[in-house]
């Protein structure tokens, strides 16, 4: 068993020589035994809640984590942070604490880890922004991190079929359509989420899951058994004996994530028809570490990535059913052997990716992960925009969307919040062949950057999904189909060209192309920009999201809160 140097470990500052006698006292009065309080203090930090069944499994893998971390001569300290969850946040001013919920996440984990000095992190999270937060804040302090997932929800089953809670929210469109009875949606409220676990399609969670592991920072094939299972907390014990070899080995969570490992995350969104979130949450990530690496690259590696995941929203599968057939490691074997992977990037092993996909024998199954010489599409599941109508950038899920589904032109229905838009779709105020266009939703003019989950699933049910586009400067779940456009940069608030925007303007989206136009010159732009009011006002005038807004940036370099990586003077764990 290694004996650790506490020499260079930040544990010393509370642990070690006469002067910290009163720090260990207060180590023991929590029944830490004298060999303990000199091992490394391990924090295994945790989004655990009692909000929603992303998180409710999570207290109970921190205790096998625990274990691992013990076995292997560390002390480990159990800590929690705050969830928001989407799925309950969504369709209404809740959904505003989302996105603010990950800088919160990342700053409280920091702070945690700052005031009680701990030498490494075992971060476990559920809900879609728990996920990049928790890896944000490992980067951040630049310890020796291991990420692991708590799994996602079994699927549901009515009338002989699987069903997710993406058939809810659709179906709430068909209930006001008159397809669909009261008893009819009772029902089927009460079987689609059957167990703890975070969705199960590939939306946020489980892309951000995906990514955990691609990008290093996860333990292979950690992110895919569902929460209810207990022998995911084999994968917990394992990731507290890895941190622990992490620390020996002095590997820190920036030698893991590089521009390299980004990459290879990028494209495990691109191949597997993740949520347009990636394109927001690799930036927030890279910029903790001071690697540049904005939406404009992350859609670079999109367009030329295969899309050979069969998973839903766009396909057929959820994450249980790629587990099943092996994983996310059949997925990187794929990419390796279309020679679209970086194989040397360090993981949380201690061993490379490459290393760690020549011990994985399982191959394509041919039914969810489909060979990639032989993919769904030969681009990517998600795609990168430019254009007079979003500058900065703009962002579209077109996994399982045909090249004809892919264009898109029309006269604008302007909508100036969500509301406004969903009640006009409740009511059928808008006609087939129209681009919805929902502005003041960005992060600093929403506050918050709502996603539009409940207005794209009504006109998915209502059967017009295919039949309108919608553009926002908001962000969508990774949960909605359709053709719609999020992270349209700038927004509204700082007076970008979709404020300037008026009903009846004609706009063109080609995500073939990755263009997004609004037929106006810019002398007409100027000149509306000139009549511009200013900044639709909000009711967020204190608070956590008035501060969120004052400091929150472009959505293209992740909608970050603070100077990043390149402005720091010092890495936490060298202090």
């Amino acid at each position: 068993m290694t004996k650790f140097d506490k020499s260079k470990l930040p544990s010393r500052h509370v642990t070690e020589g006469p002067e910290r006698a009163p720090h260990r006292s207060y180590l023991y009065a929590m029944g830490i035994t004298e060999e303990e309080i000199h091992q490394p203090l391990v924090g295994v930090a945790t989004c655990w809640n009692e909000a929603a069944p992303c998180n409710i499994a999570l207290n109970r893998q921190a205790q096998a984590v625990k274990q691992g971390v013990k076995a292997a001569a560390g002390t480990p300290r159990e800590f929690t942070t705050i969830t928001v969850t989407d799925g309950i946040a969504m369709g209404h001013e809740g959904m505003r604490s989302s996105l603010a919920s990950r800088e919160a996440i990342a700053d409280t984990v920091e702070l945690t880890m700052r005031g009680h000095c701990y030498d490494a992190i075992v971060g476990l999270a559920g809900c879609d922004k728990s996920l990049p937060g928790m890896m944000m804040a490992m980067v951040r302090l630049n310890v020796p991190s291991v990420f692991i997932y708590g799994g996602s929800i079994l699927p549901g089953r009515l009338n002989g079929k699987d069903v997710v809670v993406q058939d809810v929210f659709e179906a709430v469109g068909q209930h006001q359509a008159g397809e669909m009875s009261d008893a009819e949606l009772a029902i089927l409220e009460r079987v689609a989420c059957p167990s703890s676990g975070a969705c199960g399609g590939q939306y946020t969670a489980n892309t951000m899951a995906c990514v955990s592991e691609a990008i290093g920072l996860a333990l292979m094939n950690s992110s895919g058994m569902p929460a209810p299972y207990e022998s995911r907390d084999q994968y917990g014990a394992a990731s507290g004996e890895a941190v622990m070899n992490l620390i020996a080995r002095n590997i820190r969570a920036r030698d893991v994530v590089t521009r390299q490992s980004l990459e290879n995350a990028a494209r495990v969104v691109a191949c597997t028809g993740g949520s347009t979130n990636g394109g927001l949450h690799l930036p927030a990530i890279a910029h903790e570490a001071g690697i540049d690496f904005n939406l404009f690259d992350v859609c670079d590696i999109f367009r030329d990535t295969p899309y050979f995941v069969n998973l839903k929203p766009g396909g057929e599968y959820v994450a249980k059913d790629l587990y099943e057939v092996g994983g996310v490691p059949v997925v990187l074997k794929e990419l390796r052997k279309a020679g679209l992977l970086h194989e040397d990037c360090m993981t949380a092993s201690g061993r490379s990716i490459g290393e760690e996909l020549d011990q994985i024998t399982r191959e394509a199954d041919g039914r969810v992960i489909h060979p990639v010489e032989t993919p769904i599409s030969a681009t990517g599941g998600v795609v990168g925009l430019k254009g007079n109508l979003a500058p900065e950038g703009a962002i579209v899920k077109v996994a399982g969307m045909s090249a004809e589904e892919q264009v898109f032109s029309g006269p604008a229905r302007v909508f100036e919040c969500e509301e406004d838009a969903f009640a006009a779709v409740q009511n059928r105020e808008y006609a087939e062949g129209e681009v919805i266009v929902i502005r003041n939703e960005g992060p600093a003019g929403g506050p918050g950057m709502r996603e539009m989950l409940a207005t794209t699933a009504a006109l998915s049910g209502q059967g017009m999904g295919k039949k309108v586009a919608l553009i926002t400067d908001g962000r969508f779940s990774g949960a909605t189909r359709g053709f719609c456009v999020g992270h349209v940069g700038p927004e509204a608030a700082h007076c970008g060209p979709i404020a300037l925007v008026r009903n009846g303007d004609h706009i063109t989206i080609d995500a073939v192309k990755g263009e997004i136009s609004v037929d106006l010159t810019d002398a007409e732009l100027e000149a509306r920009k000139a009549d511009w009011p200013g900044p639709r006002p909000t009711i967020y005038a204190s608070g956590a999201l008035w501060k969120y807004a004052e400091q929150v940036g472009s959505t293209y370099l992740g909608a970050v809160t603070h100077p990043g990586g390149k402005a720091e003077k010092h890495v936490y764990a060298d202090l």
